[in-house]
C-alpha cells in the first residue's frame, strides 16, 4: 500500500512538474519570433513553414504544400527548457547557407535528403533538433530560413481557396482505419505506432513527427496522388516495401530523421497517382506489416 501511495505521489509530482514546465515557456514570444501562431496539440506547439513560393511538379502533378512541401518546427517543454524537432523544405542552393546558420546557433542537423523522386524543381528536406531556450532556438530557425526563400509574410493578395476534396473520404477513413483531416486541398492521415518513441529520454508525440503520415491529393476522376512517410523499425522495412511495390506504390526514399531515438526508426517515403481507394487499400496492407496503434 505504501509503495502504491509513493508511486501515486510521484505521478502527481511529475504531472505538476510537466505542467510547470509548460507554463514556464512564454509561447507568445516564440510566436512573435517566428511571426506565426502555433498549432497546439497537448504540450506541443507546432509552426508551419509551407513552401507556397515553389511550383513543384512530379510526373505532371502540381504538388500542393500540404502534400509534400510543408516545412515545420515543433517545440515541447523539456526539463525547464524545450525540445525542438523540425523538417525544413529547401532547394539545393539553400541547403548550405541554412545549415551553416543553424549549426552556428546550436541547432543540430539530424538528416538531409529527398522525399520525392523526379520533383521539378528538386526539393530537399533538412531535419533538425535541439534543446534549450525556445525563444533563442526560434530566433536561430527564423534567421536560418531567412537565407532561403521560405515565405514568412502573408501574401499580398488573398490566397486562392483550396478546392474541395473530390474523393470518397468516408471510404478512405474506413480503409485506412483512421479519421483523416482536410488541409490545403489534401486529405491527411496521421496513424501512430503502437509503442511509444523516445528521444533524449522524452516521449516523442505524433505532432513532432512520430506518426505514419499519409496524404491524398485529388487529381481528378476519383484518383489521387499520394505521398508521406511510414515510421517503422528495421525488421519491418523490407516486408513493407515489398507490400507497397506489390500494390503499385513507388518507394522513393528510406532513411532516418532522428539520431538517438528509441527504438531505432526508419522512414519510408512513397509515391503513386492512381485510383484513391485502390491506393488506400495498398497503404492499409503496408500498415498491417507494422506495429500501428489500434484505432
Amino acid at each position: 500500500m505504501r509503495a502504491v501511495q509513493m508511486l501515486a505521489t510521484c505521478g502527481v509530482a511529475l504531472t505538476i512538474a510537466t505542467a510547470a514546465n509548460a507554463q514556464e515557456v512564454d509561447w507568445k514570444k516564440v510566436d512573435a519570433t517566428l511571426g506565426k501562431t502555433a498549432a497546439v496539440s497537448g504540450e506541443v506547439h507546432r509552426y508551419g513553414f509551407p513552401r507556397s513560393d515553389l511550383q513543384v511538379t512530379v510526373d505532371g502533378v502540381a504538388i500542393r504544400p500540404a502534400l509534400a512541401l510543408g516545412g515545420w518546427a515543433a517545440f515541447m517543454p523539456m526539463r525547464g527548457e524545450a525540445m525542438v524537432m523540425g523538417d525544413l523544405v529547401l532547394l539545393e542552393t539553400e541547403i548550405n547557407p541554412v545549415m551553416a546558420k543553424l549549426l552556428e546557433g546550436g541547432i543540430e542537423i539530424t538528416a538531409v535528403h529527398n522525399h520525392l523522386l523526379r520533383a521539378n524543381p528538386e526539393t530537399f528536406y533538412m531535419h533538425i533538433g535541439g534543446h534549450g531556450d525556445p525563444v533563442k532556438m526560434a530566433e536561430v530557425i527564423r534567421s536560418a530560413l531567412a537565407l532561403s526563400k521560405t515565405p514568412f509574410n502573408p501574401p499580398a493578395a488573398a490566397p486562392i481557396p483550396a478546392p474541395a476534396i473530390d474523393l470518397d473520404t468516408a471510404q478512405l477513413d474506413q480503409i485506412i482505419g483512421a479519421k483523416g483531416t482536410v488541409n490545403g486541398g489534401v486529405y491527411q492521415f496521421n496513424v501512430p505506432r503502437r509503442d511509444p518513441i523516445t528521444e533524449s529520454g522524452m516521449t516523442v508525440p505524433t505532432a513532432m513527427g512520430s506518426a505514419n503520415a499519409i496524404n491524398f491529393q485529388p487529381t481528378g476522376g476519383g484518383k489521387a496522388a499520394i505521398t508521406g512517410d511510414f515510421v517503422i523499425i528495421g525488421d519491418e522495412v523490407n516486408p513493407m516495401i515489398k507490400t507497397l511495390r506489390a500494390n503499385a506504390i513507388e518507394v522513393t526514399a528510406i532513411h532516418s530523421h532522428m539520431l538517438t531515438e528509441q527504438p531505432r526508426l526508419f522512414f519510408v517515403h512513397f509515391w503513386a497517382n492512381d485510383d484513391a481507394l485502390k491506393l488506400a487499400k495498398g497503404v492499409r496492407a503496408a500498415l498491417e506489416k507494422t506495429a500501428v496503434a489500434k484505432s
